[in-house]
């Protein structure tokens, strides 16, 4: 390498780095080797360095996403088994994994019994969207009321609602495990009417409709809420007994029978 490209790479990388462009400046060399041989133009050179940019950029962006969704876990629909849930409409779950429930400003009710599924559902759907580039948040219902008391205990319950508005996709888990205070109630549906076709909810519970005045105590708060969510909104329902319970019991039933047998 000539003085003179030795200082052009210097001033190059300089640039690069001013201009936040750390994909381009790791591969231009590379790339400029690759294409040299394979005789590509300068276009054609500078299109393969800007593709693998946008890439590696989409890539940190969904990273991010994901980061700031909280799922509690990562779970995706490959690993869903709808065997076990043969009454799941699974071409309804497919096509809500493309997301277009979101662009409708949809809901997306999941009801059943505790661990039959509804979460593993309910985090599968929020990583597709954050694959799609959407803004999404996962919170246990619990721990977004005691979020939405204390923020308003220290002032700054208009700036978290300000936060939940941003949201494309909002994940409320458990609805229903946990009775809510009239406060926690009121905040609660709050959240529910700014939300209102404006972006789109995913909420899991383990209550029929008819009792959902056990957790939001007022008829006229669980009727207003009830009014919010299914309107536009798609309901999948899970049955049968909790997967954890079957795999429990499963185990038992291996370990004993590989305890000898007692001989009299």
């Amino acid at each position: 390498m000539t003085r003179k490209q030795t200082k052009s790479l210097v001033l190059l990388q300089h640039h690069l780095k001013n201009l936040r462009l750390p994909t381009i400046l790791r591969e231009c060399e590379k790339i400029a080797a690759r294409c040299a041989t394979d005789n590509v133009d300068h276009l054609g050179f500078l299109l393969q360095l800007c593709e693998l940019e946008l890439i590696e950029r989409e890539r940190r962006a969904a990273e991010r996403r994901l980061k700031a969704a909280k799922f509690p876990t990562y779970k995706t629909l490959e690993t869903f088994d709808f065997q076990v849930q043969p009454g799941l409409n699974k071409l309804l779950v497919s096509e809500l994994m493309r997301g277009e429930f979101i662009e409708q400003r949809e809901n997306i009710l999941l009801v059943g019994n505790s661990g039959t599924g509804k979460t593993h559902l309910a985090v599968a759907l929020g990583i597709a969207a954050c694959g799609q580039g959407k803004r999404v948040r996962f919170y246990q219902v619990t721990e977004l009321i005691t979020q939405l008391m204390e923020a308003r205990e220290q002032r700054e319950l208009t700036r978290l609602k300000k936060q939940l508005a941003k949201l494309d996709l909002l994940i409320l888990d458990e609805l229903g495990y946990v009775p809510a205070s009239k406060l926690g109630s009121e905040l609660l549906f709050d959240v529910i009417s700014t939300a209102y076709e404006r972006f789109s909810l995913i909420v899991t519970t383990n209550l029929p409709f008819e009792n959902w005045t056990e957790v939001l105590g007022s008829e006229r708060l669980t009727g207003a809420t009830l009014d919010r969510l299914t309107h536009r909104c798609h309901i999948l329902e899970t049955t049968g007994e909790s997967y954890r319970l079957q795999d429990a019991k499963r185990r038992h039933t291996k370990s004993s029978s590989k305890q000898p047998r007692l001989t009299k």
